[in-house]
């Protein structure tokens, strides 16, 4: 079964083709990166107008590089929310006119629960056509039951699955989500947007001892999460020096008043430190306290290379496997909206013309 799936919950619009729910024929994602960096932050309003302008372009391109016409197409998944009611709207109203001109079924995609489904797919990613080969850190996917941290810019969730599109959530953040925070603090620093790129960037070469920040657990029992505090944290410890960090061009940081600038990967890398020990520590608790033994973790945070290393390190120490999808399948995408459509169909599911965005799902 041919699955096309369109992906447009927030800045990016994606499409892909999925074979099965597993094979990846093709992966488009346009990005907006340079639209939004000179406001620190996604502005809702700018994000739909270009969807506009590049759903077409992009659903196009996937089904070009997957070798395939519409005509081929089985079936359609798209993301239902949650996510911006104008971005998704986009998406939304394209798949379903498809469907129903092509008289193919559809689903909607809740696209945080698709993050995990990620780890089941093969192929190649982001305008690659590559044989299949395993996405993962193991060579055969997690089994159920699994844990799955998604962890991104607007979510911090913990779920436990026990199937296919069947999971309930453990614990989830109270506040702001960790991709939230990293992008309020690299603004606060002046590093611009996307702020977690940049973060990881000059944690790498900081010493995280230097500049340490309460750990934000809640408490010892609880799996949900907290990031607004750390947030606040770094905000008086800057304002503490007596100086700010302002960005000038892209990637680069303007001359700042002593003594902040000397400190500034020491900062960022206290900061990241932090975020990533809640992370890893409630992910493991997580399977502790649920007797499980595969722990997946997907999102556009687990790009990156702190998260990734020190979740490794903990996991296997502890005796549970870690999933984590390549780079280009963390951050969302339209081949795990079309992995999770293949299994909602298969269990029935069916999208009505009636259907609305649902940015709160």
């Amino acid at each position: 079964m041919l699955i096309l799936g369109i992906e447009s919950s927030c800045d990016d619009m994606a499409a892909a083709v999925v074979k099965d729910g597993r094979f990846i024929l093709s992966s488009i994602v346009s990005t907006q990166d340079v639209i939004h960096h000179k406001y620190g932050g996604i502005v809702p309003e700018l994000a739909s107008r270009r969807h506009l302008e590049t759903i077409i372009p992009v659903v196009k391109e996937a089904l070009e590089q997957a070798g395939v016409t519409l005509d081929d197409i089985d079936a359609i998944g798209v993301t239902q929310g949650p996510g911006l009611v104008g971005s998704i709207l986009i998406g939304l109203s394209f798949a379903k006119a498809i469907a129903y001109v092509k008289d193919i079924p559809f689903v909607g995609v809740n696209h945080i629960q698709a993050h995990p489904m990620a780890v089941f797919l093969e192929g190649g990613v982001r305008g690659e056509r590559l044989e299949a080969k395993a996405p993962t850190s193991h060579l055969q996917p997690p089994t159920f039951p699994f844990i799955a941290l998604v962890v991104s810019g607007g979510h911090t969730t913990l779920f436990k699955f026990r199937d296919f599109c069947d999971c309930e959530i453990l614990g989830q953040t109270r506040d702001d989500a960790a991709g939230e925070a990293f992008d309020k603090v690299a603004k606060l620093l002046g590093l611009g947007y996307p702020g977690g790129v940049a973060i990881d960037r000059l944690a790498k070469t900081g010493n995280p001892s230097k500049i340490e920040f309460t750990r934000p657990f809640i408490s010892k029992d609880s799996l949900d999460f907290s990031f607004s505090g750390i947030k606040t944290a770094v905000l008086h410890w800057v304002k503490g020096q007596g100086s700010r960090v302002r960005g000038q061009g892209e990637n680069k940081l303007a001359p700042c008043p002593l003594p902040l600038a000397p400190v500034l990967n020491d900062l960022a890398a206290g900061f990241q430190e932090a975020v990533v020990d809640v992370l890893t520590e409630k992910a493991v608790s997580a399977c502790r306290a649920n007797n499980v033994r595969d722990l997946v973790v997907s999102g556009g945070v687990a790009c990156n290379s702190r998260l990734r290393e020190k979740l490794m390190a903990k996991a296997r120490d502890n005796g549970i496997r870690p999933f984590l999808p390549d780079a280009g399948l963390c951050s969302d995408n339209g081949a795990m909206i079309a992995a999770t459509a293949y299994h909602l169909l298969k269990k029935g599911a069916r999208g009505g013309l009636d259907m609305n965005a649902m940015p709160n799902l």
